[in-house]
């Protein structure tokens, strides 16, 4: 079957509308993952020190989640158009306000790792000599990696829905673009649909990559689940 239609004819899907315009599809795909992996990259960089920051310094874990957390509440769309006039129309200013985004969930689960990190390994690291580097080096941050990865993971299927919104910016929205110019041609309901359904499988599959990195990169979490 070709399509799925609705009364007036105008498909919700159409395999039609997926061969004529693979390119666009393809141009839209990398895109979005190009944007996706920046910014949640620059997140992790940036969160995962606040993160730990946040850990060592009682102080400042208030402050830090504070104003993560006021940077998520800010509008998407607001952010975006406040960010243009400044920063111009480029696809680094859709990277800055997704990395705000996404700044939260690193920070948060981040922090939760390390503070689940049972006492009596601390104690029993110190006790075999471990500063404070090689303690969290070697001993807190590996065993807070599942939450680590936990956060990123979420940071990264929410960056993938953010993208879309990007397309204010104008051209640098990956499927957004494409979902956009659907309602403005006529609400051309196979390139809504088309590109809503493509921004869903791409979070399913950087879910299911990050989670078997995280699989890969804590083998020891296996072994104590088996």
């Amino acid at each position: 079957m070709a399509a799925v239609t609705d009364a007036a004819g105008n498909p919700w899907f159409s395999w039609d509308y997926v061969q004529s315009n693979a390119s666009a599809l393809l141009a839209a795909l990398i895109q979005h993952v190009e944007l996706t992996a920046a910014s949640v990259l620059i997140a992790a960089v940036l969160a995962i020190p606040l993160g730990i920051l946040a850990y060592r310094v009682s102080w400042l874990t208030g402050p830090i989640l504070a104003l993560s957390s006021v940077l998520y509440t800010i509008p998407s769309l607001g952010l975006f158009a406040v960010l243009a006039p400044f920063l111009g129309l480029y696809a680094s200013t859709v990277v800055i306000g997704l990395v705000l985004y996404a700044l939260l969930v690193i920070v948060r689960n981040t922090l939760t790792g390390l503070n689940q990190v049972p006492v009596e390994i601390r104690d029993a690291a110190r006790g075999m000599g471990y500063g404070k580097l090689g303690l969290l080096t070697r001993i807190e941050l590996p065993l807070s990696l599942p939450s680590i990865m936990t956060g990123l993971r979420i940071a990264t299927v929410s960056t993938v829905a953010m993208v879309t919104v990007g397309s204010v910016v104008g051209g640098y929205g990956g499927f957004g673009e494409l979902i956009l110019e659907g309602f403005r041609n006529n609400f051309y309901k196979a390139q809504i649909m088309t590109a809503t359904i493509a921004t869903v499988l791409l979070a399913l599959v950087f879910d299911l990559v990050l989670a078997l990195l995280g699989r890969l990169a804590t083998p020891w979490s296996r072994r104590r689940a088996s």
